[in-house]
């Protein structure tokens, strides 16, 4: 058996007959006929039967139709694998984020990607993980970097980052002054925080939850610059990832600490549709968001990054 007589059964299975299976595949019935008979006489097993002037399948038939489907998907996939390597990468790219990630892990992924293929052309949409779900299903965004969990079995999610969530206050804030801060510190205290439904929200709120505090949210929004803005003004605290705050911390713009006792983390993760093979822009942005994450600034190093606990 070869790949050419699993060619014409498939060509016989759409046509219904040789003879336009051979118009098919530019080849004469008789032809035709030859491989098949060549084929029979392989297996012990007749593969159709003539009715009139048409031709019925056998079952045996049509498990190589299967088996002729199977191998050819295979092959184009292969073909098509090995072309994508060889091949420069163009076309337009699009990725969706929350806020913080498209201001503090797409410009240097950007700039990355642009490096290795500097005729892709990147689009960006800032968006909830909700509405980045309904874009990537839909076929308007290609990968999303989504704050976890997402569990959509259409979707397949690519674990990427774990952000520490660190709380910040003005330079001239009392907690400023202290060696540790405690869960307790933060009772009574205004909050500016990420706003209600997102999951970096849930992570603060289960927090707040398991110490019995009930936080005065004086704002809650999507935008961490506001956050930032917000709390250097004195307005209230905040928890925000670590990344987001690196700069002004180390500038003693803000005052940025752990709370004892208490590892907050939101985890991050690429998400795209599912199919059965992963395109070539997808292969590419995950191998250039593997170069740069070393760059990323996701937790303090200690006191040398201005951060207590």
């Amino acid at each position: 058996m070869d790949l050419r007589q699993l060619e014409i059964l498939q060509a016989i299975a759409e046509t219904g007959s040789f003879t336009a299976c051979g118009r098919k595949l530019h080849v004469s019935q008789s032809a035709i006929s030859r491989q098949i008979l060549l084929l029979e006489d392989e297996l012990g097993e007749p593969l159709f039967l003539r009715v009139g002037r048409q031709v019925r399948m056998t079952p045996a038939a049509e498990s190589l139709v299967q088996l002729g489907q199977r191998v050819f998907l295979d092959v184009r996939e292969t073909v098509g694998a090995i072309t994508d390597r060889t091949r420069e990468l163009r076309g337009t790219l699009r990725l969706s984020g929350g806020m913080t990630v498209c201001l503090y892990v797409f410009p240097p992924l950007l700039k990355q990607l642009r490096r290795m293929h500097p005729h892709l052309e990147v689009r960006l949409t800032v968006a909830l993980a909700g509405r980045s779900v309904q874009e990537i299903r839909g076929g308007r965004v290609d990968a999303g970097l989504l704050t976890l969990p997402v569990e959509e079995t259409d979707l397949v999610t690519v674990p990427a980052l774990r952000e520490e969530l660190l709380l910040v206050a003005a330079p001239t804030h009392h907690l400023a002054k202290r060696r540790k801060v405690l869960p307790r510190d933060l009772a009574g205290l205004p909050f500016v925080l990420f706003e209600m439904g997102s999951a970096t929200r849930k992570v603060i709120d289960h927090f707040f939850a398991s110490q019995n505090i009930e936080p005065t949210v004086v704002m809650d929004t999507e935008n961490v610059e506001i956050i930032k803005a917000l709390v250097k003004t004195g307005l209230g605290v905040g928890i925000v990832p670590y990344q987001a705050v690196a700069r002004e911390v180390k500038a003693g713009q803000l005052f940025c600490a752990r709370i004892e006792g208490h590892e907050l983390v939101r985890e991050t993760g690429w998400v795209y549709a599912r199919a059965n093979r992963v395109p070539r822009m997808i292969d590419e942005l995950l191998l250039a968001f593997g170069s740069i994450t070393d760059k990323l600034r996701l937790a303090p190093r200690g006191r040398s990054d201005g951060v207590i606990g």
